[in-house]
């Protein structure tokens, strides 16, 4: 599946390409089974400022498969090995890798936005960018765990440094990074209250351990949330959403609370009373993907049954378009998969 320009998801068209070049000295060929969707897939349909792709472009970041082949100096897997894909690419040698902190890398790249993506028969990777999949994980659920589980555990761990027992507010319970966040703080023993304008994923969020659910169309979100803490407010909010709910997720935040946001969603300009930044001593916290410690860490959780992503959707490669218009749609609840082989 490529895109031949941006502007709309009639420029997705499915098209045969060239074969990737070989795997080089460190990297593999991975021979891809499912692909999975993020917004970031959209935003990459629309145009995102300052990345000019090359056309057509593979699309999907997400990807789960089989190695196919290795490079001489990989020693980790072999063909016939199930994978999983971390879809952020770094370059190994500035400052910030040798740190362990890829996703500050000046050449970070993410596969299906700035590199060919896995909508496709074959990827090559980096050894470094993989992780074995659990045998009872199919590889629908590989597919659908990296990217979303990735951030949002760095949101959480690394950047909010979510503790046991504080209360974390998570925007938007529809969404893959939103439901991964949720995963993540029950394991870490928060108090977890999750919004949604859809009462029935409400529901389906207080089934997967919600401890309190909210309407953000009919609520007072920040009444609620001070209702709900004894006028405390919560210690950390996740919002992917930016204009629409800044706001409101400032003033749902308690005295030294922590707001963390991966994405912008509803519009990336947003508005702070610098005044309440400093008096209450908040912090705001920008997070991107994650690191390769951080993704060894969850792919570790995944192998002991821990942080698997529900599906809400699979369709075959050449319906990936119908895939794309139900995560415009804001109708799903969880990941939307797409089989590139039966």
């Amino acid at each position: 599946m490529t895109l031949t320009a941006t502007g709309g998801l009639d420029h997705l068209v499915l098209q045969d390409m060239p074969a990737p070049a070989p795997p080089g000295p460190d990297d593999v060929l991975v021979r891809l089974h499912a692909a999975a969707l993020n917004r970031l897939d959209l935003f990459v349909i629309d145009g995102l400022p300052g990345i000019a792709p090359t056309f057509p472009l593979i699309v999907g970041a997400d990807g789960a498969g089989v190695v196919e082949a290795a490079g001489p100096a990989v020693r980790d897997f072999d063909p016939g090995d199930r994978v999983m894909i971390n879809p952020g690419l770094a370059c190994g040698q500035c400052e910030w890798c040798v740190a362990g902190e890829q996703p500050l890398c000046p050449g970070f790249r993410v596969l299906g936005e700035h590199l060919p993506g896995t909508m496709a028969e074959y990827v090559v990777v980096p050894a470094r960018n993989l992780a074995r999949i659990p045998d009872s994980m199919s590889f629908t659920q590989a597919a659908a765990f990296p990217l979303a589980t990735l951030t949002a555990w760095r949101m959480l761990v690394t950047r909010a440094r979510l503790q046991p027992g504080e209360t974390i507010l998570i925007w938007g319970i529809g969404g893959g990074v939103a439901q991964a966040a949720l995963r993540i703080a029950r394991l870490l023993g928060a108090r977890t209250i999750v919004t949604s304008s859809a009462d029935w994923k409400l529901e389906r969020a207080r089934a997967l351990g919600a401890d309190c659910t909210l309407n953000h169309a009919t609520a007072d979100i920040p009444r609620e949330i001070r209702a709900l803490t004894a006028r405390r407010g919560a210690d950390v909010v996740v919002d992917t959403a930016g204009a629409e709910t800044w706001e409101r997720s400032l003033r749902s935040l308690a005295r030294g609370g922590r707001l963390v946001t991966c994405g912008g969603t509803t519009g990336p300009m947003v508005t702070t009373d610098v005044r309440k930044l400093f008096w209450y001593q908040w912090s705001l916290l920008g997070s991107t993907m994650g690191n390769e410690a951080e993704f060894r860490a969850i792919t570790a959780l995944a192998a002991r049954g821990e942080l698997w992503p529900e599906v809400d959707m699979v369709v075959p490669l050449a319906r990936a378009v119908e895939a794309y218009r139900r995560l415009a749609s804001g109708a799903q609840l969880g990941k939307v998969v797409i089989e590139v082989r039966a």
